[in-house]
């Protein structure tokens, strides 16, 4: 069992710019709900049509491939529900008609808990450049859970179709360098690298990626006792 005693929400919806980011970033967390009970869904921002370092690569094929490659991850997880919004790769913009898209998501969904990538971080751990994809898609997500779904004005048209505000109760964000939840994912790191391996278009050498996310998860779990953690910044929003 956990040691962490995390409570398991109903629903969790896990808004990412590009598919892989969710099995980097969260991909533990979201197996061990989904043992636990939990119902998530995931949104892609993007179809990751810039993912190839092959100029000559075919951008019709990429995208049907890492498509592909982004539900069997989903899949070996357990979550079934998997959306796009086929916004352009390595483009995306914290624009008004992207929180349009996202708060209607929250208001459809209707999710206890959305995750997200920390919008704050430019150089994560002072290791790597925060893609500016991420960056985006954190703050127009953040945007839209506070206070956009939650305020019934806003988005009107929502509510003329059927759709009413909806209050989230707290935001999990990843890649991010002031973590104040530290989640026991000893259970699921294992789930989390099998996930991860469905990605196969982005790694050359598979077992240098498991090695480095075990490590890290090793590294986290340290902290607190665990054997293998990931971090989130946490935060829990007055309802």
């Amino acid at each position: 069992m956990p040691d962490d005693k995390l409570p398991t929400p109903e629903r969790v919806l896990v808004v990412a710019a590009h598919p892989d980011d969710i099995e980097f970033g969260a991909a533990g967390t979201v197996a061990r709900w989904v043992i636990e009970g939990a119902d998530v869904r995931y949104l892609l921002v993007t179809r990751g049509d810039k993912g190839s370092d092959d100029p000559t690569t075919d951008v019709d094929a990429l995208v049907v491939l890492r498509e592909r490659e982004q539900r069997a991850a989903a899949a070996e997880i357990g979550v079934a529900g998997v959306d796009f919004l086929d916004e352009p790769d390595g483009q995306v913009e914290p624009s008004l008609r992207l929180r349009e898209r996202i708060t209607h998501a929250i208001r459809a969904y209707r999710p206890e808990i959305v995750m997200t990538h920390d919008p704050t971080v430019l150089f994560v751990n002072n290791e790597w450049v925060n893609h500016p994809d991420h960056r985006a898609v954190g703050q127009v997500t953040v945007d839209a859970v506070f206070p956009t779904a939650r305020d019934p004005l806003n988005f009107r048209e929502h509510l003329d179709a059927g759709l009413d505000a909806w209050k989230v109760a707290e935001l999990y964000l990843w890649s991010t360098n002031e973590a104040n939840q530290l989640v026991d994912i000893a259970a699921t790191i294992e789930r989390k690298i099998d996930a991860l391996r469905h990605h196969a278009s982005q790694f050359r050498r598979f077992d240098e990626i498991a090695r480095w996310v075990r490590r890290r998860s090793e590294e986290l779990g340290e902290r607190t006792g665990y054997r293998a953690a990931e971090g989130f910044r946490r935060v829990t929003l007055s309802r």
